[in-house]
C-alpha cells in the first residue's frame, strides 16, 4: 500500500463550510485515497486550480462508492445537487450548465462523489467565444511512452513556429496535455477548425506516428492527436483534476523542461512526496491566461 505524505503546516488550504459525509469512504480503494484525501489535495491547489475551474461551464465523471462502482459522466443540474454547484440555462440549447464560484463549489463536488472535473475551454461570461485550444495526445495501447512525450516536444516546436504560446500538463493517464491560451475573440468554429488542421497538418508530416481520426483503426500504433476536445460543449480534465484510475493520479501542469527529462504522464498521486514537491516549486501555469493571443487563421 502506498504510504502517504504529510503535509507541512505552513502548506496554505483552502478552507470550506462544507460537511463531507463518510469523509473515510475510499475512493480509490487499491490506493487508499479517502473522500477526505481528494478534499485536502483541492485545499492544498487551490491558489492555482482556481482559474482554471471557477465560472467556467463543467462536466463531471461521478463515482460515489469509488472508482471500482459505477461511474457516471454529467453535464446538467439534477435531483439533489448542492446549491453550492451553480447553474444557468444554456442560451443555445436550454438545458442547465453546471459551474463553481468558489471552493465551496469545489468541495461539494467531492461531496457529490466527483473524480474528475472537466471543464469547457471557455468562461461563463462569454461562452462563445473559447479562452484556450486543446491538444490531447492519446496513444494506442502499446505505443511507449517516450513516443508520446517526443510527441507533445514536437507540437511545441511547431506550436513555437506559429509564435503562439503554448503549455503542458500531465493527463494522469497515459498521455500529455498541449493547451495554447488564447485572447477570447475567435468562436468555436474557428478555433475547432484550427486544431483539425494542426493535427491533420502533423499527420501528413508524419503519417507513422500520428492520426487526426477518431477511429481505432486508424490510430493502431499510433497517437490519436485529439482535436475535437475544442468544440462548444467538448471538455478537457482540469489542471489539477484527480483521474479514475489507478494510481489515484492528477492531471499536473509541468514545465516543457520537465517533460523534456521525462516526467511520466502519471507522475503525481493524490497525497504523494512526488506531488508535494512539484507544487512547492513555482507555477508554471502563473500567467496562462496573460500569455494570450487571439487566433488568427490565414
Amino acid at each position: 500500500m502506498r504510504e502517504k505524505a504529510k503535509a507541512s503546516t505552513a502548506d496554505p488550504l483552502a478552507s470550506t463550510s462544507v460537511k463531507l459525509s463518510h469523509p473515510d469512504k475510499l475512493l480509490w480503494p487499491d490506493e487508499q485515497v479517502t473522500k477526505q484525501d481528494l478534499l485536502d489535495h483541492y485545499a492544498r491547489v487551490w491558489p492555482r486550480m482556481e482559474r482554471f475551474v471557477v465560472n467556467r461551464p463543467l462536466s463531471l465523471v461521478r463515482a460515489p462508492d469509488g472508482i471500482h462502482g459505477p461511474r457516471f459522466f454529467q453535464k446538467h443540474a439534477s435531483h439533489g445537487m448542492s446549491d453550492r454547484i451553480a447553474r444557468m440555462k444554456d442560451p443555445a440549447g436550454g438545458e442547465e450548465i453546471l459551474f463553481i464560484e468558489d471552493f465551496d463549489g469545489l468541495a461539494a463536488l467531492v461531496q457529490y462523489g466527483v473524480v474528475e472535473v472537466h471543464i469547457w475551454g471557455c468562461t461563463m461570461d462569454a461562452l462563445e467565444k473559447p479562452d484556450q485550444v486543446v491538444f490531447d495526445l492519446d496513444p494506442d495501447e502499446g505505443v511507449d511512452v517516450d513516443r508520446v512525450r517526443e510527441a507533445a516536444l514536437d507540437i511545441h516546436a511547431r506550436l513555437d513556429e506559429l509564435s503562439l504560446p503554448n503549455l503542458v500538463k500531465t493527463s494522469g493517464g497515459k498521455g500529455y496535455h498541449v493547451l495554447v491560451p488564447l485572447k477570447p475573440s475567435a468562436d468555436w468554429d474557428d478555433v475547432k477548425g484550427f486544431a483539425h488542421d494542426f493535427a491533420r497538418a502533423l499527420e501528413q508530416a508524419a503519417p507513422d506516428r500520428y492520426t487526426a481520426t477518431l477511429s481505432k483503426k486508424a490510430r493502431t500504433g499510433k497517437i490519436f492527436v485529439d482535436y475535437l476536445r475544442n468544440g462548444r460543449g467538448s471538455t478537457t480534465v482540469a489542471p489539477y483534476s484527480s483521474r479514475a484510475k489507478k494510481g489515484a493520479t492528477v492531471s499536473m501542469p509541468v514545465t516543457w523542461a520537465e517533460l523534456e527529462k521525462g516526467v511520466p504522464p502519471n507522475a503525481f498521486p493524490i497525497g504523494d512526496e512526488t506531488t508535494l514537491a512539484e507544487l512547492k516549486k513555482a507555477d508554471p501555469w502563473a500567467d496562462f491566461f496573460e500569455l494570450g493571443k487571439a487566433l488568427q487563421r490565414g
